[in-house]
């Protein structure tokens, strides 16, 4: 019973994400990525024995780390022709650039050694290090004291997903908006747990991570991640729709493909349109599809899938979507709050069944629209690695990211197929 509510109480502490700002917005000084570089700092060349940290932090990121090239991309042909078509000047000194590419901190809070050509590097993730520098070098000095001195808790996944997503999908201080995309930049695209795992490493969890440290893993980063990209969107939804005095929409919060593919291509029929009228845009709902499948697997999903149905009727009606989006809030509020109370302890239950929903909605035909498919595949993949399943059905996963691999070329009839095949077979086992 005490090792259970040890659990519990370690998930309740994934909740709480306290005042903590974003390190863009934490008003420290931020001193750059040479303050960490030394070598007895974190710039060693190999790990180092006998240290709490690998202490090769800043090689790894340098190395083979693509946020260390954030900035580099703003320099190549393809950003500039983006700002010149946007009306900026140079992409690498427009701050709707650097918000995402760079550490992009008031001028007054930039170090001595701060440049904002290394791109994303260590303060950007983790805070200016100007009060923690010090003390977190010190054993004697707690993790919460750090964080109290400005290190960001990037081990909470809640946390993770926050900052992640300020960039990977926009928050009320910089987003990729329609008009960056239509400029040409690159539709985005993001899930906490893969694109995670898609950077190396710059630590180790090991003992000395466990004493001060959350240790997740794919099913509850995923989880995490899902619930945080949805209060992101709607959180835009209501900046941007109805806060917003525009006649035009932020199109950016809209599913691409909606509007974006062959008009001799007659995609919408009565089952794939699921609740929408012909030439209805549709919103870039990947996430509340996900969402929809956790509180499937875990708590009673009635009322969100009548809030999630509400919203697709609200969008001509601020006020109703207003409240649309208010209860959806509350009902990721709930949704979380019985995760941790409930599910999470029992986590590969919980994620089985989550992979059951998934499979068997999939072979349905519920996820025909393109972003939705890449969410899927995504998760797919990182719950039959949980349930240590993968070697099995590694065959059939790679097909499915085959499948997903260019939106232009999407074959939904083809995606269904193909899960309905790995469903089939999952059900045998």
């Amino acid at each position: 019973m005490r090792i259970l509510c040890i659990i519990v109480a370690n998930f309740a502490v994934l909740l709480t994400l306290n005042a903590t700002e974003l390190p863009q917005q934490d008003e420290k000084v931020h001193l750059g990525v040479a303050s960490c570089a030394a070598s007895m700092c974190h710039g060693s060349v190999i790990p180092r024995d006998g240290s709490d940290v690998l202490q090769n932090e800043y090689i790894i990121w340098s190395r083979a780390d693509a946020h260390s090239q954030a900035f580099q991309t703003l320099l190549s042909p393809e950003s500039a022709e983006i700002a010149n078509k946007l009306g900026l000047e140079n992409a690498a000194s427009a701050g709707v650039c650097l918000d995402c590419h760079s550490d992009n901190v008031k001028t007054e809070q930039q170090g001595e050694k701060f440049q904002l050509s290394d791109g994303v590097g260590c303060e950007s993730c983790h805070g200016g290090a100007e009060e923690y520098i010090r003390s977190h070098t010190h054993a004697a000095i707690s993790r919460d004291e750090n964080i109290s001195n400005g290190l960001f808790p990037t081990d909470k996944p809640k946390a993770r997903a926050k900052l992640c997503l300020s960039c990977h999908l926009g928050n009320k201080n910089k987003q990729a908006t329609h008009d960056i995309m239509g400029a040409g930049h690159p539709r985005l695209a993001f899930e906490l747990d893969t694109f995670g795992i898609l950077q190396p490493l710059h630590y180790v969890v090991d003992e000395d991570y466990l004493k001060q440290k959350w240790s997740g893993d794919n099913y509850v980063t995923w989880v995490y991640g899902q619930l945080e990209a949805s209060r992101a969107t709607l959180t835009l939804l209501e900046e941007k729709l109805i806060d917003n005095s525009s006649i035009f929409p932020e199109l950016s919060l809209f599913d691409c493909h909606s509007c974006h593919h062959n008009m001799s291509d007659l995609k919408w029929n009565e089952n794939k349109g699921q609740g929408f009228k012909p030439g209805t845009v549709r919103l870039n709902d990947g996430n509340f599809k996900m969402l929809m499948i956790i509180a499937a697997s875990t708590v009673d999903s009635d009322k969100l899938h009548q809030h999630l149905a509400d919203i697709r009727k609200a969008l001509n009606d601020k006020s109703k979507l207003k409240i649309t989006i208010t209860g959806i809030l509350e009902d990721i509020d709930f949704i979380e709050t019985s995760l941790v109370q409930q599910n999470l302890v029992q986590k590969k239950v919980s994620a089985t069944s989550t992979l059951n929903n998934i499979l068997q909605e999939g072979a349905k035909g519920a996820f025909s629209d393109y972003i939705a498919a890449e969410q899927v595949v995504m998760a797919i993949d990182l719950l039959f690695e949980f349930i240590d399943e993968k070697a099995t059905f590694a065959a059939d996963i790679s097909l499915l990211f085959d499948i997903v691999a260019d939106d232009e070329k999407f074959d939904d009839a083809l995606f269904s197929k193909q899960l309905k095949k790995i469903n089939d077979r999952w059900v045998k086992q």
